[in-house]
């Protein structure tokens, strides 16, 4: 991987700060835990500010992180849809009838019977609901990074990343609704639809009017300029977004501290597992590797800001589910550098680049 000596990623890198962001992502939780038990009043004043479930301050905060992966979405890469069919299809394949129910499973496995001993019912439930979360949101903007890492197809990525949110418009709030009913949760309806209107829509269209409006100032050179300028206030509203989660739930950590393993377990094994899916679906339809390493990677890895926002939402600041969602910044990126790394040094098991792969 590639960077400046500023620590600015290069073209297609990954910078300084986000190849460290799970440590930068541990600090946070330590500042929350620390800061919650210093300034109790502070975090229960924070999240008094709600309108219809929504908490004002992480809003603001999640927005920030979103926006601008959404104005890297280019939605004119629709045309090229049909130039590589076969990756396409293992990737909404794996990411819409696959990764959402497996997590699922896993969810109920883990929680609910082999932790049993070890999480009460109800935190079970809430921590479920959060890998639920997680495992609907697939990757929108990381996908970038990982593909540019394995020296992916761009075009083919930004054409997996466009239509993955077009079908998360549409499809993320039923498969949460159906998933929380059949795990016995209860789903919110309203919150559940004004939370994937306020994390998935609007910023979408927000983005897609901000790219126009780019595109038409400076083309694809001043859209590169807003998201590199925008770089800095997407991690911090990531780290922001932990302190104030871990501030909240810091008094349910320090009474459990095991509580962040138990809830990895399961998203480690889907991590891994979605992957190899994926990746062995690629071989075995023989997908060039420059098509077949972004599409693994993008189900791999989530859209964990979207988890968070609707999680708390849904469930609240405080909640187990919320907390959950957390977990899964926590350890998505080594995870997602280690199999970077496996599928760079596994790269002559496919064959050459093949326009109609």
């Amino acid at each position: 991987m590639t960077a400046t000596t500023e620590g600015r990623p290069a073209p297609g890198g990954l910078g300084s700060f986000e190849r460290w962001l799970s440590v930068w992502v541990a600090g946070a939780i330590l500042a929350g835990l620390v800061l919650g038990s210093l300034l109790p009043g502070l975090f229960s004043a924070l999240a008094a500010l709600e309108v219809a479930r929504v908490n004002l301050p992480v809003a603001v905060l999640i927005w920030a992180m979103i926006l601008p992966m959404m104005v890297g979405v280019d939605f004119a890469a629709l045309k090229r849809i049909g130039d590589r069919p076969r990756g396409l299809v293992i990737t909404l394949v794996v990411n819409w009838l696959i990764k959402p129910f497996s997590m699922a499973a896993l969810g109920v496995l883990f929680f609910e019977h082999v932790f049993a001993g070890l999480i009460a019912p109800e935190d079970a439930q809430a921590y479920l609901a959060g890998v639920i979360l997680l495992g609907a949101a697939p990757c929108t903007a990381m996908v970038f990074v990982w593909s540019n890492l394995t020296r992916g197809n761009p075009t083919y990525t930004l054409v997996q990343v466009s239509v993955n949110d077009i079908i998360m418009v549409f499809a993320f709030a039923p498969i949460v609704a159906f998933l929380l009913g059949v795990a016995d949760i209860t789903v919110p309806w309203g919150t559940l639809l004004l939370s994937a209107a306020l994390y998935v829509a609007a910023p979408l269209i927000a983005g897609l009017l901000i790219r126009n409006r780019l595109d038409a100032r400076g083309g694809e050179t001043a859209v590169e300029h807003f998201k590199e300028r925008a770089r800095p206030a997407s991690i911090l509203g990531l780290l922001l977004t932990v302190v104030l989660l871990f501030g909240f739930q810091g008094q349910v950590i320090l009474d459990n501290p095991l509580v962040i393993a138990l809830i990895a377990v399961p998203l480690l094994i889907q991590s891994y597992g979605i992957f190899f899916v994926a990746y062995g679906a690629a071989r075995a339809w023989r997908v060039p590797f420059d098509v077949a390493a972004p599409c693994a990677l993008i189900g791999t890895s989530n859209f964990f800001e979207l988890a968070v926002a609707v999680a708390i939402s849904l469930f609240g600041l405080g909640s187990g589910a919320a907390l959950a969602t957390v977990v899964g910044v926590l350890v998505e990126v080594p995870v997602m550098l280690s199999l970077v790394a496996f599928a760079n040094r596994t790269r002559h098991w496919f064959p050459a680049s093949d326009e109609r792969a």
